[in-house]
């Protein structure tokens, strides 16, 4: 195998796709051979991010795509909607999918990473690939082994498209492998407005702020008698993903079947 990684990204022409565009062309480890997105229009993938042409010209079918330029890896930052098909089609291809992209189930997942296996590759799903945003989830396990009452706060801008974030759903799934499941707050407790506890998980609350001006933030809130503990992460560009998803690129080379969550990459 050629020691440069050929890699195609898909939703390009977003803002989290540029990014990933201009990582993979600033990396000589890395190849860009296939840029896929519906609104950038067929112009050159370069252009995209005020780069030189680089000959890859921004295609709609994401199978067309990878079927001419055959790519070891595919990166995914496009839309809930989409994840599960650009996923099926990158194995189908024998190209490593690495999902940026949330909205996954766990039988989805499962489903995914049999048929990985079958093509003897390796692929990725990862809520957050914030080094800071993992450690914020890691810190937040280990707190609720002593602090068990706990919410989560989490905020994005006005058009995302799914609720909570993925982030807050792993952060949640640590949360309760590490506390047996407590049902919160007062048993007699109404709603006044629907909604206004939050989403129920494992017995605690999720509560997805929306708004414009907002990038992306989280909030874990413990409490107990006289005291509280909070562990927040808060990111403020794009371009503080990208040494994860390189790391994921170069990593995902050497795994077979699905992995769920950047934090299995860290050493």
């Amino acid at each position: 195998m050629s020691s440069i990684i050929k890699v195609a990204v898909a939703g390009a022409g977003g803002r989290m796709g540029r990014e990933v565009v201009k990582m993979v062309l600033e990396d000589p480890e890395l190849q860009l051979v296939a840029a896929i997105g519906r609104s950038a229009g067929s112009i050159d993938a370069g252009s995209l991010v005020g780069k030189p042409d680089t000959g890859v010209i921004v295609s709609s079918n994401l199978a067309e795509a990878l079927s001419a330029s055959r790519p070891d890896v595919l990166v995914d930052f496009t839309n809930p909607k989409s994840a599960m098909p650009n996923t099926e089609t990158a194995i189908a291809y024998g190209v490593r999918p690495i999902m940026g992209t949330t909205g996954f189930t766990p039988e989805q997942i499962a489903e995914l990473d049999k048929q990985c296996k079958d093509k003897g590759i390796g692929g990725l799903i990862a809520p957050n690939f914030s080094i800071g945003a993992i450690l914020m989830m890691k810190f937040s396990a280990m707190a609720a082994k002593y602090f068990p009452h706990v919410e989560i706060i989490e905020y994005h801008g006005d058009q995302k498209l799914d609720a909570p974030s993925g982030t807050s759903i792993k952060t949640a799934e640590w949360i309760a492998e590490a506390r047996q499941e407590l049902r919160q707050g007062n048993p007699n407790e109404e709603e006044l407005i629907e909604g206004a506890r939050g989403g129920y998980y494992n017995g605690f609350r999720i509560h997805s702020v929306r708004l414009p001006g907002v990038f992306a933030q989280q909030e874990v809130i413990f409490g107990a008698f006289g005291q509280t503990l909070k562990v927040r992460h808060d990111s403020y560009d794009r371009a503080g993903y990208m040494p994860g998803v390189n790391t994921a690129i170069k990593k995902i080379m050497n795994v077979t079947g699905m992995i769920y969550g950047f934090e299995h990459f860290l050493d």
